[in-house]
């Protein structure tokens, strides 16, 4: 794809994603996918920063749950305060719930980074949001993981856009006091005659069509689905189906992970999808709850932080971006959320021993069954073509399904 061509594509595709405003027309003209975005190095574009000065004295974040924490969640659990005496630069945090609320607030120009997911980064970089990280500048980004780096949803042409935080896999909860026979599979949330009808909840955004596909994908072969991301018209309908049957059970959608929380703590709800940090703080509570990888494997999440590319702070973010990715940082990070880190270096560090061979750090063969979110697109992420449904098409159908 020339480099031409693909600013075409992306300016069309996917700079207004994330609201209803991608443009079903576009398409590309050869079907390469790894030609993700227009990349955006050009002397118009936002530029690399060439060297590190003097903090700025803070600097402000969009970020996961779990991401950011300064002890106040918990005494135990802090690697914000030694950043904050170390570089003088006050850390400020905004919880993103969603990639959509994400890459909303990016765009208000009012943080200077965001630890984003692969359905919120290409959206990001098409758009000119974020630049280009000078990767020299950060010391810590040696040891990240080589699985980590260079990949379609943080790089265009070689030039990263942000640092790796870390990668996991969406899980399914339940509590063992209530559901009687441990879970193995997505079918116990798809099942319309569930025995937990009214109690069973699932991921509130248009990215949960993917779990849909995910599981159609092991379950109806006959669909053809290979990538959960790349569904034509008959494999988005049946996806959006099955989520209509699901409907009927679920008690509640969640995004805000509180909500969540307290519902599972209340017994509103005993079953569905879940971040392993919800579970922690769950366990912390004393409420009786295990997560599984169903057998199907899942989507999950590979982070990256990402600079806006009109920091107010930028010395500070770059401060940050080699923090949260140094082995102690990192590792507590990745033990607090649950998670695999990004930097080899952490697993000497983690409290729990085998915390890495738990979460599967260094294993790209397991991390091959994880489906990483991403932004669906017109020209499938699959190869077949200009034939799939593109993000605006998901939030039409999401908001179909939820009625």
């Amino acid at each position: 794809m020339t480099r031409k061509r693909r600013y075409a594509l992306w300016a069309c595709v996917l700079a207004l994603a994330g609201t209803m405003a991608v443009l079903a027309g576009c398409g590309g003209d050869d079907g390469d996918d790894n030609d993700a975005a227009g990349t955006t190095t050009q002397a118009s574009g936002p530029q690399a920063l060439q060297s590190i000065g003097e903090g700025e004295g803070e600097v402000n974040l969009i970020a996961w749950a779990g991401y950011v924490e300064d002890g106040s969640t918990d005494p135990k659990v802090d690697w914000v305060s030694d950043f904050e005496q170390e570089t003088g630069c006050q850390v400020n945090v905004k919880l993103g719930n969603t990639s959509d609320e994400m890459v909303t607030l990016m765009r208000t120009g009012q943080y200077d980074g965001v630890s984003a997911s692969g359905d919120a980064t290409l959206r990001l970089i098409a758009a000119g949001d974020v630049a280009p990280v000078n990767t020299d500048l950060i010391e810590n980004y040696a040891d990240v993981y080589e699985g980590l780096k260079d990949q379609k949803h943080n790089s265009v042409d070689g030039q990263m856009y942000g640092v790796p935080h870390g990668r996991g896999a969406n899980l399914l909860m339940y509590r063992t006091d209530q559901v009687t026979e441990a879970p193995d599979s997505w079918g116990a949330v798809f099942d319309e005659s569930s025995p937990y009808k009214g109690k069973v909840t699932a991921y509130d955004s248009p990215i949960y069509i993917a779990d849909a596909a995910l599981y159609l994908m092991k379950t109806q072969p006959e669909l053809g689905i290979q990538n959960p991301y790349a569904l034509d018209d008959e494999q988005f309908q049946a996806a959006i189906d099955l989520l209509k049957q699901q409907r009927t059970i679920i008690g509640e959608y969640w995004s805000d992970y509180t909500k969540e929380l307290a519902a599972f703590k209340s017994g509103d709800l005993v079953l569905g999808t879940t971040w392993q940090v919800i579970a922690n703080l769950a366990l912390a509570d004393d409420v009786p709850v295990e997560t599984v990888l169903p057998k199907e494997g899942s989507t999950g999440w590979s982070d990256t932080w990402m600079i806006h590319a009109e920091a107010e702070h930028p010395n500070c973010m770059y401060m940050w971006m080699n923090h949260i990715i140094s082995p102690k940082a990192n590792a507590g990070v990745a033990e607090w959320f649950g998670e695999a880190p990004s930097n080899a270096k952490s697993c000497e560090l983690t409290a729990d021993e085998n915390h890495c061979d738990t979460f599967h750090a260094a294993d790209e063969e397991y991390f091959s069954q994880i489906w990483y979110w991403t932004t669906p697109t017109k020209e499938c992420l699959d190869g077949r073509g200009a034939i799939c449904k593109d993000y605006s098409e998901w939030v039409q159908g999401w908001t179909e399904v939820k009625g």
